[in-house]
């Protein structure tokens, strides 16, 4: 069973996830009024964006390391205080490679508040509790890039661009002062020295790769450059899981990838998170350009997404119970594929209503689909392996979640070559990301009917999922052998 406390621990990392994601959306949005503030071109305030998500992508491999060496207790509270001291600087920025700076700050904070949290959350967790605590954890993360847009077009439109980081200082200083009182912890007597070759390949590898994705994205592209810049990165990559795989203390343990959960998450939920990632990308842009309606109008559609959130996530426990992995990751993955394929036919004669029915629909299987793929991560993971399968997976998802929007961009300048038609090009995006969810889908097809049993309720009782659903019990099954 899950004490209060845990559960109250479990909603202070969701609520850290949600700023997390919320600031790594909302200042999208407000491109034109931040450059014409800053005195720069709107296109060159997206730095403003990739340094942030830059900063979390390269130091989440940190993450495990920092709460081994110092306690999970005094990284978070240094983590969540630089986050909301750097939020008031940026928003006290007065020129772009001030307030490029200080987001770099945020993301160092950004990098170790979540992936720290989780660790706290799931690491004295008994495995039939996962699925909930996961669940209370993940849905906040998927609501932000949602409610990023209708919030950043309300505050572009009604107040100045710097409430979009003084927003974040009541949710920083609630969050300090809830960890302060929850969480627990010191530093590990036995704590690995740090790998110094690691973190050096590690982070220069997955900065190369984010910083491809922001090239990619641009207007126009530097195909070139790009190239060169992705080559590199991936032999740095290449490089560093050598490293990993035969270093006697490796920054990330490369090997947790034994566990079938894992590994299916980390194939499966990387196409799966990069689909997520573009969505509320695309929509806005959809709406805003081609559909000619306000900020305000384009961001309440695209809230529908969050309706089909919350709407299911009461449910997602039980149907992990009840159908298990296999079958309800085919089924999210299968759904979303064909919420693309509606997103692909959309024109601005379509019915608000469809389109918010579309929407909602994207929104229940994204929920299902990401607290299944999160959930499975850590299914089959031994106790003293949890840290490094926490990182690996923070690490995966995060960069997958930026690769997202480079493949959107990617996709929408593949339908503009094919036509400058714009229902054909922005067909072309979603019909792009809908091949990615069908990927997912073979691989979730592929996976042993078995994975991730061990975190289901075995036996004949009926716990209490979350707002009171019950959990439907699965007959125990032996756990799968690595395929």
């Amino acid at each position: 069973m899950i004490d209060t406390r845990h559960r109250r621990t479990a909603f202070l990392i969701a609520g850290c996830f949600f700023m997390e994601m919320l600031d790594g959306t909302i200042v999208s949005t407000a491109a034109p009024q931040l450059g014409a503030s800053l005195h720069t071109a709107a296109v060159s305030v997206g730095l403003v964006v990739t340094a942030y998500l830059l900063t979390v992508a390269t130091l989440i491999p940190l993450s495990g390391w920092l709460a081994a060496r110092y306690g999970p207790r005094r990284t978070m509270l240094g983590a969540i205080a630089l986050f909301t001291l750097a939020s008031l600087a940026c928003a006290a920025s007065s020129d772009l490679a001030e307030l490029v700076a200080m987001r770099v700050l945020q993301g160092v904070g950004g990098a170790m508040m979540v992936p720290v949290g989780r660790m706290v959350v799931l690491g004295p967790a008994a495995k039939p509790d996962i699925p909930r605590l996961m669940a209370y954890i993940v849905w906040p993360g998927l609501v932000a890039p949602v409610v990023a847009p209708l919030l950043g077009g309300l505050i572009t439109t009604y107040a100045d661009w710097h409430w979009l980081f003084l927003v974040n200082l009541p949710l920083g200083l609630a969050a300090f002062a809830v960890t302060w009182r929850l969480v627990t912890g010191g530093p590990q007597p036995d704590s690995p020295p740090l790998d110094r070759i690691g973190v050096l390949l590690t982070c220069a590898g997955l900065a190369g790769v984010t910083w491809t994705a922001h090239l990619l994205s641009g207007t126009p592209t530097p195909w070139a450059t790009a190239a060169l810049l992705g080559a590199a990165s991936a032999t740095v990559l290449a490089l560093a899981v050598r490293h990993l795989l035969r270093a006697p203390h490796p920054l990330v343990a490369l090997r947790v990838l034994s566990a079938p959960g894992l590994r299916a998450s980390v194939v499966g939920g990387t196409l799966y998170w990069a689909v997520v990632g573009a969505v509320p990308f695309l929509l806005p842009l959809l709406f805003e350009e081609v559909f000619d309606w306000s900020p305000v109008k384009s961001g309440a559609l695209v809230l529908f997404v969050f309706v089909g959130n919350i709407g299911v996530k009461p449910a997602t426990t039980w149907l992990m119970n009840r159908f298990g992995f296999r079958v309800l990751l085919m089924a999210s993955t299968l759904v979303l594929a064909a919420t693309m394929a509606g997103c692909a036919l959309l024109t601005a004669a379509t019915p608000p209503v469809l389109i918010a029915l579309l929407a909602a629909l994207s929104g229940v299987a994204r929920s299902v689909g990401m607290t299944g793929y999160s959930v499975l991560a850590v299914s089959d993971t031994p106790p003293e392996r949890m840290r490094d399968a926490n990182t690996l997976s923070a690490t995966l998802t995060q960069t997958a979640a930026g690769l997202g929007i480079a493949v959107a961009a990617v996709a929408l300048r593949l339908g503009g070559a094919i036509s400058g038609d714009p229902a054909t090009v922005y067909g072309t995006a979603f019909g792009v990301l809908g091949l990615l969810a069908l990927l997912a889908a073979v691989d979730a097809f592929r996976l042993h009917p078995a994975t991730g049993d061990a975190v289901l309720r075995p036996g004949g009782g009926q716990p209490t999922g979350p707002a009171g659903i019950l959990t439907v019990d699965r007959a125990a099954a032996p756990a799968p052998a690595a395929e």
